[in-house]
């Protein structure tokens, strides 16, 4: 196993827009292949994703369904439990996929990006309620992580935090 690196979540309110918040990031230096979003089913995007059928769509709409398939299709990993996800970043996908064929569930998804059990019981009842989004930050090192804390803080998240190394021993850099 390689060395993990830290890592900045948050989490957000239905309400803000997760990819302003990863455009922030971008802007920051953050590459799109350090970032993870994992949705609520609930979430507004999460509708868009699964009623997308680029063939019976009107023409408007599937201009929308396509843009937003590629926005998420350039993160290092997508996630919407039990609806779908992609993962581009090599870094996400040998975590996503240690012990599990897809990320099927929440709790699954969080404990292989490397939360604690009692992290994923919390994270999962607050992503359930609704709450809509957490966008993961993958960080080469520590003062990137304070960063992406700050970013994600002014972005609008309910919680924001970090994760050292030595919790993340799943995800192989």
């Amino acid at each position: 196993m390689m060395e993990s690196k830290a890592a900045a979540y948050a989490v957000y309110p239905r309400y803000v827009s997760v990819f302003e918040v990863a455009n922030a990031l971008n802007q920051a230096g953050f590459d799109n292949n350090e970032i993870c979003m994992v949705l609520s089913p609930a979430h507004p995007v999460a509708q868009i994703v699964r009623e997308t059928n680029v063939l019976e769509l009107e023409r408007e709409s599937r201009a929308v369904s396509t843009r937003m398939i590629g926005r998420v299709s350039k993160l290092g990993a997508f996630v919407i439990p039990s609806v779908s996800f992609f993962v581009r970043s090599q870094e996400f996908f040998q975590a996503l996929m240690t012990d599990h064929e897809t990320p099927a569930a929440k709790s699954g998804t969080l404990a292989s990006l490397g939360f604690s059990r009692d992290d994923v019981e919390r994270l999962d009842h607050r992503l359930s309620d609704g709450i809509g989004a957490l966008i993961y930050v993958s960080c080469q090192e520590r003062a990137r992580t304070d960063r992406a804390i700050e970013l994600l803080r002014k972005a609008g998240a309910w919680e924001a935090a970090s994760m050292p190394p030595k919790q993340r021993a799943t995800v192989a850099c």
